[in-house]
């Protein structure tokens, strides 16, 4: 079952990324001339990474794979999406960024060789039925002292309506979630409707994950802002830090983790 639904988001992610390339929300131009596409929360974890060899899990189309390339990792992208990484590999050469980007679904990726790192950021997780083997890639990817980082969308996020005011979903993993999506996330996108599956994991579940195959977590930090503009009726109240208009108290959007593989 687990495989039906993997196809059903491919086929939805093959279907978003020219909606995704021709937005403002990620500014190709831009980026193209060389603008970075990485936010303070995963820079600040991830530390200098020059020279390190980087692997981004759930790449999309490689910006954050290219911007890290950028800043001197060695990096390999990997994504479900075999459009999303042809196109990724075109914008590296574009980019004149020497990235390699493998097509696989993350859970079935098997590493040629150890990393310093493994990152992945922003609505990957959600994508995924069971954390266990997504933990187990990432422990079999680290060099022995290698470090992991995951940012991403409060989970807390997650149990909201999407005008973020009722409680519609369950906080913790109780199945798949199946709908039908109407559009996508950029300001740019159509009336299309995507077909869904995902899977919504507690704080706990993450965390007990990445325990679970031995990591040790060496950080844990919850953020009040978004850097994204990617739900309705957020406002920007400093340079890519956004609430939610109707937001009277602070609560965490985004969080951050550090897990290390022991060095022996």
């Amino acid at each position: 079952m687990n495989d039906k639904y993997f196809d059903v988001n491919k086929d939805s992610w093959n279907r978003r990324l020219s909606v995704h390339v021709e937005s403002k929300f990620y500014d190709n131009e831009s980026f193209i001339r060389g603008k970075n596409s990485l936010n303070e929360p995963e820079l600040d974890l991830l530390g200098n990474v020059d020279g390190l060899d980087l692997l981004h899990l759930q790449c999309h189309f490689g910006q954050d794979s290219i911007s890290l390339s950028r800043i001197g990792a060695v990096v390999t992208g990997v994504d479900i999406s075999d459009i999303s990484i042809a196109y990724a590999q075109q914008l590296a050469a574009r980019c004149s960024e020497n990235v390699e980007f493998i097509c696989s679904n993350v859970i079935d990726y098997r590493p040629m060789r150890d990393y310093d790192l493994v990152f992945t950021s922003y609505g990957t997780i959600i994508w995924l039925p069971d954390l266990k083997p997504w933990a187990e890639v990432i422990a079999k990817s680290l060099k022995p002292g290698g470090k992991f980082v995951i940012v991403d969308f409060h989970p807390f996020l997650y149990v909201f309506d999407d005008d973020l005011e009722n409680l519609q979903y369950d906080y913790f993993n109780t199945g798949a979630i199946v709908e039908k999506v109407s559009g996508t996330y950029t300001e740019n996108s159509t009336e299309e409707v995507f077909d869904s599956v995902t899977w919504n994991h507690s704080m706990s579940e993450i965390i007990n994950a990445l325990i679970s195959v031995g990591l040790s977590v060496e950080a844990f930090d919850e953020y009040d802002f978004s850097p994204y503009n990617c739900f309705p009726g957020m406002k920007e109240v400093a340079p890519r830090k956004y609430i939610f208009n109707h937001q009277k108290i602070s609560f965490p959007l985004t969080y951050g983790i550090v897990a290390k593989r022991p060095e022996s």
